[in-house]
């Protein structure tokens, strides 16, 4: 029986493919931006969001909105939860005053800036001016990360700008939802709030534990790595979306997911799983993060054509005073933030000495914005209860983008000039070498406590003189591929070393490949020997320091 398809099969199936041919347009722009950063040591995050501003004007391209929900709902748990994840726990919790100052006290005082100056030189009113300071308060870290990490900057910094993304836009998400109510109820009420505001914190980062400990144990059980990558991308939506639907941010539980797991999951966590799973959360946060900064400039089109009803010059004088106020009050707050505290309390400046102005200013000035200021904006509803508009919904949504535009081209394509300006960069350089210096160390002692297991098993069972000889030349191929130190000569030496081996590999390759040709193994056979061949390939590359990092 033939089935003949109406127009209404075949219009939906044309939209069907024009969605996914959109789609595939932006996967190719997403990697040949990538290149292009790779190639002139751009940030990427940059370059995607100027190539969304032009894809967005091309004629005939049609307007791809960006669901607000898509974001808050969808998109924002796997990002918080794999950064928490890769954060270290320890690191996180030894510099937790400077994180908390960062994401709860400058986003709560960047906030209550923007609604003084909003409302004493823009005229809006105190609820509306709050609101916008709660949309364009919590800085985003994937670009100016990026670059941090590329530049070689102080260790302690990287952590600290981490932990701030990480639970800054819980802050800022339950500060949109007290002024939101404010605005459509018209009731507001400080002690409230901050009651409220102390038990969310509390609830979530106990709900946050127990889902961590829920999903070690379930995957624990799975041991089957499918079973088990998939209940890790299960697991920040279930430690994001409940608290969310209670009235809660959600991100506080899913930061607090993230670092249990960060902290209690290598002692759990198989080996054929955490090898899968870095591949896939690697690939998942990297189209995450690439199409999510493309779709945010997409939004450049529709956010004009909004904002046609203000005048332009009111409407850019906002978007240029918001800016400017959203950078200079994290100046304000960071560098008292910073040294203050170590003024009053005699115990902490002996504990943790003052940090050099340099790197408290690089702190400073990676203020960029991101998509999540976006999405809130974007979320705001076009009524109110009454039926009457939202007052000044297309303003706030352009004086949002303008901000986030504003900071990420400005501060982030700034930020290396900054740091090669003062220096912070060279500060880096004696930690690094000793980071590096800690792990041959800590290499070796592993090393060194096997072999001490090996002589015990030796002791205690009956093992033949073959398999103790295979085991102590493992021992003996493990330690001596470790480099004896960090300086020149060493240095070239294992790299010479590494790139005969990468040639040797690359031999195998080509005999296992003419083996196969002419029928003498399978494909089977095949796949199993270039596993062995890519692990042994990805453990040298796990080994090499780069001599720009030292």
């Amino acid at each position: 029986m033939q089935v003949v398809a109406g127009p209404f099969h075949q219009r939906h199936c044309g939209l069907v493919e024009a969605k996914f041919l959109i789609f595939l347009i932006l996967l190719a722009v997403l990697a040949g931006t990538a290149l292009l950063a790779r190639r002139f040591h751009v940030a990427p995050a940059i370059l995607l969001l100027l190539a969304g501003i032009v894809l967005a004007f091309i004629p005939g391209m049609p307007a791809i909105q960006l669901p607000p929900d898509l974001i808050l709902l969808l998109v924002l748990p796997p990002l918080i939860y794999s950064a928490s994840v890769a954060m270290s726990w320890r690191e996180f919790r030894s510099n937790l005053r400077p994180i908390g100052l960062l994401a709860i006290g400058c986003v709560i005082f960047t906030a209550c800036a923007v609604a003084v100056a909003t409302h004493y030189l823009l005229g809006l009113s105190w609820s509306v001016g709050f609101l916008l300071g709660a949309i364009v308060a919590p800085p985003d870290v994937v670009a100016p990360l990026a670059i941090a990490r590329k530049l070689g900057l102080p260790r302690r910094i990287i952590v600290v700008l981490e932990g701030e993304g990480l639970a800054n836009d819980a802050t800022a998400l339950i500060l949109y939802r007290f002024a939101l109510a404010a605005i459509m109820t018209g009731v507001f009420s400080l002690p409230k709030a901050s009651g409220t505001f102390a038990a969310i914190m509390v609830g979530e980062l106990a709900f946050g534990v127990a889902v961590g400990w829920l999903s070690l144990r379930a995957r624990h059980y799975a041991r089957d790595p499918q079973i088990e990558i998939t209940l890790s991308l299960l697991t920040p939506y279930i430690a994001y979306w409940i608290p969310e639907h209670l009235g809660g941010s959600g991100v506080i539980a899913t930061v607090a997911c993230g670092l249990y797991i960060s902290w209690n999951g290598p002692l759990l966590i198989p080996a054929a799983t955490r090898l899968q799973g870095i591949f896939f959360w690697d690939l998942v946060i990297y189209l995450i993060e690439g199409l999510l900064f493309l779709l945010t400039g997409f939004q450049m089109r529709a956010i004009l054509e909004r904002s046609k009803a203000f005048p332009l010059d009111d409407i850019v004088a906002a978007t240029l005073l918001v800016a400017t106020i959203v950078i200079v009050a994290r100046f304000l707050w960071v560098f008292p933030a910073s040294y203050l505290p170590r003024i009053l309390s005699k115990r902490l400046r002996i504990s943790d000495p003052s940090p050099p102005w340099r790197a408290v200013f690089v702190v400073a000035f990676t203020g960029v914005r991101g998509a999540v200021s976006l999405a809130t904006a974007l979320a705001l509803p076009f009524t109110l209860p009454d039926g009457s508009g939202f007052p000044d919904r297309d303003l706030i949504l352009f004086v949002a983008f303008g901000v986030i535009l504003i900071t990420v081209v400005g501060l982030g394509s700034t930020l290396p000039a900054v740091v090669m300006a003062l220096g912070v960069a060279r500060d880096g350089q004696s930690e690094h070498i000793a980071e590096h210096e800690n792990e041959i160390a800590a290499r070796r002692e592993a090393l060194s406590a096997a072999l001490a297991s090996l002589d015990a098993m030796t002791n205690d069972r009956e093992l033949s003189d073959e398999v103790v000889t295979l085991l102590r030349a493992r021992h003996d191929i493990r330690a001596n591929q470790l480099p004896a130190s960090l300086d020149d000569e060493a240095y070239a030496v294992t790299a010479d070393e590494r790139a005969l081996v990468r040639e040797l590999i690359a031999a195998e390759r080509r005999f296992i490949h003419a083996q196969l040709r002419d029928g003498k193994i399978t494909d089977e056979a095949r796949r199993r020997i270039e596993r062995d061949l890519d692990l042994e390939e990805a453990s040298l590359a796990n080994r090499e320091f780069r001599k720009g990092a030292r």
